[in-house]
């Protein structure tokens, strides 16, 4: 046995004779640390002890097994690894700037198993075969999805999404070229403003982080609550209540899931709400939310714009049969004012690419959108389209105009088609869930719209 395992040893019965719990006393398991590498070597002296060769190591090594998540811990405090992965004990990949590499570190089927149950204890989660599933989050905020056999074919699959807060504020993302100058003071009105916004995009886009950044823009006096599946959010209002779900016990009992959760901050006074991410049927509630009057917020994994309301027109009919396609569309079209669409690119760069706006009008089936911006080469552009509500803005104090002519050198006219569309039509699509397909359609007329009361034309032009 070498040194760095019978130190290991020394300190691991040391903390259990103590009662030390590294979590909460990490100053004294250090310093514990350094104390019995110090009485090894002198030991080590007069003995046939195995030598230490680099104490720094070591120390490092002891501390990581005892206090940390063992070899998986130097990735974890490695700022450039942005997720941590086991296939099989041996197979431990990370990415890097969106791109993924296997590592040289090799663990085996115990210690995976050891892992991720030092991972669970402060969650107070668990996984086993009656709940081969499990998501969690770390002491640090990364999050944690493990996968058990037979649900996985022979081995544990581990993932550690790290969390690392890129940009709290829209500026910040403007000085990491997600988004442009314009369109971020945009987004930031809007928010201030109380309008409705879906954040969209594929895994690992930034949606998070983008929710976290609209935040920041809603005014310091209203009460937030945040309902997620694991906490993620990392909010800076003042009065901000996070709430994340809860699995069964071993009784099979005691599991609070997302729909529940949002059903209950409506009864904790909020003046804004945020949900983590839509996945299933708490779409209904938070749309029955938003209609009813209640700012909010959510993400949503697509891969557009346009599929990001297609979905959340989709999702709510989870919820039952009594819930029919024919309430829901009316419904998106009357909650959901903007749609932020990121994306990640090859080299693991996260850029808005879209911006859109639902004015509230359907025909049929489908719902109309505008674009606001819109990706042109590689580079958001202001379109065409108006978003809704233009006296909440006025309301707020913004000058949204003047906020929309702010990108206006940049805008992205379609010169073949601007002498036969108005300027409020031009650049809009509108598209159904019902069709399967986006469809791509010049805008019916506000004339024929009157002769369907029961939809509701909201804000400006789109």
């Amino acid at each position: 046995m070498d040194a760095t395992s019978l130190i290991e040893g020394e300190v691991r019965e040391l903390v259990r004779r103590h009662s030390l719990d590294p979590v909460e006393e990490p100053t004294r398991i250090r310093q514990l640390v350094e104390d019995v590498l110090s009485e090894y070597e002198e030991r080590a002296l007069t003995s046939d002890l195995p030598p230490i060769v680099d104490r720094a190591t070591t120390a490092r090594l002891v501390h990581d097994a005892v206090a940390g998540f063992g070899a998986l811990q130097r990735h974890l405090d490695d700022p450039s690894v942005e997720e941590i992965w086991i296939n099989e004990p041996g197979r431990v990949f990370i990415a890097r700037n969106g791109r993924s590499e296997l590592t040289t570190t090799i663990l085996t089927a115990d210690g995976v198993a050891d892992l991720v149950e030092r991972m669970l204890k402060s969650s107070g989660r668990r996984v086993d075969l009656s709940t081969p599933f499990v998501d969690a989050m770390l002491p640090d905020g990364s999050r944690l999805h493990v996968v058990i056999p037979d649900v996985t074919r022979a081995h544990w699959s581990v993932n550690i999404r790290k969390f690392v807060l890129s940009a709290a504020s829209l500026d910040e993302l403007v000085a990491l070229s997600t988004i442009t100058a314009p369109a971020a003071a945009f987004l930031e009105a809007a928010v201030a403003s109380g309008l409705n916004i879906i954040v969209a995009g594929g895994t690992q886009a930034g949606k998070t982080t983008m929710l976290n950044c609209l935040g920041s823009a809603i005014p310091g006096r209203e009460r937030v609550i945040s309902c997620e599946e694991v906490f993620e959010l990392k909010l800076r209002a003042p009065d901000w209540v996070a709430m994340q779900t809860r699995q069964a016990n071993l009784e099979g009992t005691g599991e609070i899931r997302l729909r529940r959760l949002v059903k209950e901050a409506l009864r904790m006074r909020p003046d804004r709400i945020i949900v983590g991410e839509v996945r299933q049927e708490e779409a209904l509630d938070l749309l029955i939310a938003l209609n009813s009057g209640l700012p909010g917020m959510c993400s949503l994994h697509a891969n557009s714009a346009r599929e990001a309301v297609t979905k959340l027109c989709t999702l709510p009919l989870l919820a039952g049969e009594n819930v029919s396609h024919a309430f829901v569309v009316p419904t998106v079209a009357a909650s959901v004012d903007l749609v932020v669409h990121l994306s990640k690119d090859a080299h693991g760069r996260r850029r808005v690419t879209e911006i859109v706006a639902l004015p509230g009008r359907t025909e049929g089936d489908v719902i109309e959108i505008a674009q606001i911006y819109r990706t042109r080469g590689s580079t958001l552009v202001r379109a065409e389209g108006y978003p809704p509500h233009a006296e909440r803005f006025a309301q707020a104090g913004y000058d949204l105009p003047g906020l929309l002519a702010a990108s206006d050198h940049d805008r992205d006219y379609d010169h073949s088609h601007s002498h036969s569309h108005s300027h409020s039509h031009s650049h809009s699509h509108s598209y159904g869930h019902g069709h399967g397909h986006v469809e791509r359609a010049a805008l019916p007329e506000r004339a024929s719209l009157g002769e369907r009361p029961w939809l509701e034309i909201r804000g400006g032009e789109g």
